[in-house]
């Protein structure tokens, strides 16, 4: 049945609000039970399965007067179709919880699943099955399923002499959420960067086929995933700073707020840009940008020395 217009979750109910959600999720080849029953069964090939989980709370990871529901939908689809990415994978399934007050209006649920979906369309992933309850505030937990065609590049593989490259953008979401954070709108191009991702989904791949040792996507700021691949690869990784063409819409936030716009960079989280390391800069693909080196030792610098700061997001 058609739900009117300014419904809330209370006044249409689990299912009726279910049945108007699964309607925005079409379906793969691959997947034989989609939506609907206990579970869904998916169809595998042959490589390798690989599979994350993400949480997105609003008040932590977004706000409602920050960004639409359909901007929601992209960012927390984006966010784990980055995580296959950053394995050298290609997402192909997601299931979604949605946790949401009974008050929450039914236009706001439909808005988040129809940017969820768009944004999977991107890769052809196919949105699969899901919960839906109530809450307090509203909480979006998602996983994704994807393949390898090849073995999974990880974490742990970087060795003394490789190269550290990075592909995407990188910053512009940590200058929007400045921009935000103090009641403006301006710079758009930074606004938009947080309020809906650009990861770079043929990358990954791309990295994998020509030999990446290790790779991770940029969620919680560079240098803090640049030491994730440092202490599970048991290596040193220096960043260089000359490396980087900071944009100018970073420049002129930096100047606006009082900042280094070298820092939006550095410590920025939620572009999802890709960081790997490759045996040598002849290997890094096209597209890819080498940003540092990796020694023999522990931990990461930025010039080659200590960063005195905040390297990226913690949670708590």
């Amino acid at each position: 049945m058609a739900l009117p217009p300014d419904a809330t979750l209370g006044d249409a109910g689990e299912f009726a609000l279910i049945d108007e959600i699964v309607r925005l999720f079409p379906q793969g080849e691959h997947v034989l039970l989609g939506p609907g029953d206990d579970a869904a069964v998916l169809r595998v090939r042959t490589g390798h399965v690989v599979v994350s989980t993400d949480l997105m709370v609003e008040g932590r990871h977004f706000r409602r007067d920050w960004a639409s529901a359909a901007d929601v939908g992209h960012r927390a689809a984006a966010q784990n179709l980055s995580d296959i990415n950053a394995m050298g994978g290609t997402a192909t399934s997601l299931t979604v919880g949605l946790a949401a007050p009974a008050d929450l209006p039914v236009a706001w649920a439909l808005d988040f699943a129809a940017g969820f979906a768009e944004e999977c369309g991107l890769v052809g992933a196919s949105v699969v099955g899901g919960d839906l309850t109530r809450a307090d505030q509203v909480v979006v937990a998602v996983t994704v399923l994807g393949s390898c065609t090849q073995a999974p590049v990880v974490r742990s593989g970087a060795e003394p002499g490789d190269v550290l490259a990075l592909t995407g953008r990188q910053g512009w979401a940590a200058g929007g959420l400045a921009v935000l954070g103090r009641g403006f709108r301006s710079p758009r191009v930074l606004v938009e960067a947080y309020r809906r991702p650009e990861p770079p989904y043929a990358a990954g791949r791309v990295a994998a086929e020509a030999g990446a040792t290790s790779m991770i996507d940029v969620s919680d700021g560079l240098l803090s995933e640049a030491g994730h691949l440092a202490a599970a690869s048991g290596v040193a990784i220096d960043v260089r700073t000359d490396a980087f063409e900071v944009p100018e819409p970073l420049v002129a936030v930096g100047a606006a707020v009082g900042a280094d716009p070298l820092g939006f960079v550095l410590t920025g989280g939620d572009d999802h840009a890709l960081l790997a390391t490759f045996p040598d800069a002849g290997s890094v693909p096209e597209g890819w940008a080498v940003v540092g080196t990796v020694a023999e030792g522990a931990g990461v610098t930025v010039d080659g020395a200590p960063y005195d700061g905040p390297t990226g997001w913690t949670h708590f």
